[in-house]
């Protein structure tokens, strides 16, 4: 039954490539057969483009093909077609579809009442197909480079447009005097090779560059006009434009530079037709103009150097905002992901405000607790006491205890959520340690429980799900397939947590009072952020909801599942786990950040076996998040599950320091955890921590790979810092750069570029 090259993969799926039966064909398809005499109902299945790796479904969920035609319709079921015929498509191969059943039953017949019961014989239908559409979104990885700066002889505008497109390139351009953006003509001299276009616009060749590496052109421009506007065209079908608005370059900046200022963008699609519906919105097209008005906003204000820091960081949170927005559009068209280089603005240095919910990229997070904090019962006054300590050792977040009465006296089984007397301390000792660690200059996360809450009170059938306090919800708020608190909202939009009633966020009112009581955290405790618990029990949209409600200077949320395994051995390719925890980012809209849980368990094995291999991956990239997404990647080598007296997944006994050397010199936001500071590592975490500081690395921070062995990883950091790990022998290149030997532990060394 299995069609030729199939494979399966593990025990609950096969893998089978589509192939071209003829030559000629414009068809990729396979053929299946079944047994019109089995009890197989359906067949389910996804594509993958084997090209990009990306993974298409339909609207979320597995394509569906119906054998039998009682088979209850839902909306992931591919139906029934009367007729057979071919539409060409407009998406290529991968939009086109046929799928064709057993024809060799005949005499299908209507359904009747015989079909309620239990032994209905199998009704499998004639044939039939169904055409659906892949969105498929490619990125164009052209630029184009505009530079602006004044003549001091004329005191004219001068212009320089470039861009690595090859061939006939037409530039169709004007200016305008205002934020109106209303195309005009200038006055001459325009360049050679100009022609004038219906009284609207001009059209200038764009000359070739030596090499045959691109093309460029110099436009000279009066001083009166506030823009430059331009579109680009490669043949009369073919034209490149700005999401379907205009470029925009402003020039009323530019008399103020003392030097040319540059801005350099990603050319957005290869044709018109090329680009899909969501490109083609005006919505879309708004935000990325506003986008780039922001970034040459940005790119002035850093020139002059008369704006304040904080007028700076308004603009670059706008343009983050902006950017999390557009990203979430096309999150809900394009089923892949795309690598940061592709959707994150790449700064030579990293901006003082990333996004909400992402700090400003420069934070080094302390776990601020341990599983066995709450015993003492006045943790919160402990903390209080080390709050200057902390923040002199470079630590600018902290994370503190989940507030909250609880079940379970480490506060991971929250009942009434604003009653905020824990086993850590009361209200006005938990405002008392925010304000002080406020005073010494550091942000704090309230770790809030979302997913799950214990009831006050049990139902008719002794089912513990009505709650009391101000936030009294009945069963309404428990999802429905929770097996044990007989919930009667809707089915769980992630996985259960069975120790406590699962929560029902795609209720309203449930959704309305977590965003209150955020707010109230927010603006009661002055709490700065969020760690959010156990994120894989409810749909990452929500998380954005909550997010956007309560504005949050950082947030990161805990997806941690199971890596994948051999026969025991871990492998090395975990591509897949990292692409669950950056499905969960993306879904809310990259509004948070997540643990890096997939670099803590790659550590684990490449440290403890010395396989130090494993910290690249296929393409030389950290094999992490960090690898894809490093501004939403929180490494961290332990924490209160992981490590402390709980040891769920502890990290490699003695190794601990090979870790730190990893996370504090990598991108992404590392974590500390609190035994680890106060213990005798306290010395050495102190000198990598001054190490991250001193050469200002930062969550994007670039990353060059340069050994990947048996018995040694080394890298080399912004071109700031080396390190390496393991017993094998590493040391930095000598050349244009001398490098300064300056901290080593066992098993690592850091040097610093003199």
């Amino acid at each position: 039954m299995r069609p030729p090259g199939s494979v399966s993969i593990k025990d609950y799926a096969i893998e089978t490539p589509l192939k071209k039966l003829a030559e000629g064909d414009v068809f990729d398809q396979v053929n299946i057969d079944f047994d019109t005499r089995s009890d197989i109902a359906a067949i389910n299945f996804v594509l993958k483009d084997e090209e990009t790796g990306a993974w298409y479904q339909h609207r979320g969920r597995d394509f569906k093909v119906p054998l039998v035609d009682y088979l209850q319709h839902d909306g992931n079921v591919i139906g029934t077609k009367s007729t057979f015929g071919l539409w060409p498509g407009a998406l290529g191969q991968l939009s086109k579809m046929i799928l064709k059943a057993d024809t060799s039953q005949s005499g299908i017949q209507d359904s009747s009442s015989e079909s309620c019961e239990l032994k209905q014989e199998n009704k499998h239908l004639e044939g039939f197909y169904e055409e659906l559409p892949i969105v498929k979104e490619i990125i164009i990885e052209n630029t184009v480079s505009v530079s602006v700066r004044k003549c001091p002889e004329t005191a004219k505008t001068l212009l320089n447009l470039e861009t690595d497109l090859t061939g006939d390139v037409v530039v169709h351009w004007g200016v305008c005097r205002d934020d109106s953006k209303n195309w005009e003509i200038p006055a001459e001299p325009y360049p050679p090779e100009t022609i004038v276009f219906k009284n609207k616009a001009l059209r200038t060749l764009l000359q070739p560059k030596e090499g045959g590496k691109g093309c460029s052109r110099l436009f000279t421009l009066d001083e009166e006009f506030a823009g430059f506007l331009f579109v680009l065209k490669l043949n009369e079908n073919t034209w490149l434009k700005c999401m379907e608005n205009d470029f925009y370059i402003p020039l009323t900046s530019s008399s103020c530079l003392p030097a040319e200022s540059v801005q350099e963008m990603l050319i957005p699609g290869k044709a018109e037709e090329a680009t899909q519906e969501v490109s083609q919105t005006a919505y879309t097209a708004g935000i990325i103009k506003e986008i780039r008005n922001l970034v040459s906003d940005f790119s002035s204000d850093i020139s002059r150097k008369t704006k304040s820091k904080e007028a700076q960081k308004s603009i670059l949170l706008e343009i983050e905002k902006l950017a999390a927005e557009a990203y979430s559009i096309f999150r809900t068209t394009a089923p892949t992901f795309f690598e940061e280089a592709a959707v994150e603005l790449e700064e030579s240095k990293p901006p003082a405000k990333i996004s909400p919910g992402t700090g400003t990229g420069f934070e080094i997070l302390c776990q601020g607790f341990n599983w066995e904090s709450h015993k003492s019962g006045r943790w919160y006054m402990e903390l209080k006491e080390k709050a200057t300590e902390l923040s002199s050792l470079g630590f600018s977040v902290i994370w503190l205890p989940p507030p909250t009465e609880s079940v379970s006296p480490e506060g991971y089984m929250p009942r009434d959520l604003y009653n905020l007397s824990s086993r850590y301390g009361n209200i006005d000792e938990l405002k008392d340690v925010v304000n002080k660690f406020h005073d010494v200059g550091m942000k704090i996360l309230g770790d809030v429980v979302l997913n799950h809450r214990c009831a006050h009170y049990q139902n008719q059938n002794g089912v513990w799900n009505i709650f009391g306090g101000r936030l009294n919800w009945d069963d309404r708020a428990v999802v429905a397939d929770d097996p044990h608190f007989q919930g009667q909202g809707n089915k769980s939009s992630g996985d259960n947590f069975h120790a406590a009633p699962n929560i029902d966020h795609s209720q309203d009112f449930v959704r309305k009072d977590i965003k209150e009581w955020l707010c109230w955290l927010r603006n009661e405790i002055g709490y700065d952020g969020w760690r959010l618990d156990f994120v894989r029990g409810f749909w990452g949209g929500y998380v954005k909801d909550y997010l956007e409600a309560t504005e949050p200077y950082f947030a990161v949320g805990e997806y941690w599942d199971s890596l994948s395994y051999t026969y025991g051995e871990m492998d090395h390719n975990q591509d897949a786990h990292r692409q669950r925890i950056i499905d969960w980012i993306n879904a809310a809209s990259g509004t948070a950040g997540a643990f890096d849980v997939t670099t803590k368990g790659i550590l684990h094995s490449a440290l403890d076996r010395c396989e130090y291999w494993r910290l690249s991956d296929e393409k030389g990239k950290p094999p992490g998040v960090v690898g894809w997404w490093p501004s939403r990647a929180v490494t961290f080598i332990e924490n209160h599950d992981t490590g402390s007296t709980q040891g769920h997944w502890r990290f490699p006994g003695g190794r601990e320091m090979q870790g730190y050397a990893y996370i504090l010199t990598h991108p992404g936001t590392p974590s500390v955890f609190y035994d680890h500071i106060f213990s005798h590592y306290r010395q050495e975490i102190e000198a990598l921590l001054s190490v991250r500081k001193r050469n200002k690395i930062h969550c994007r921070s670039r990353v060059e790979i340069v050994k990947a062995e048996r018995d040694v990883y080394a890298a080399i950091i912004d071109e700031k810092v080396a390190m390496k790990l393991g017993p094998g022998h590493y040391e930095p290149p000598s050349g244009s750069q001398n490098w300064s030997f300056v901290t080593e532990g066992r098993d690592y060394k850091v040097w610093e570029a003199a």
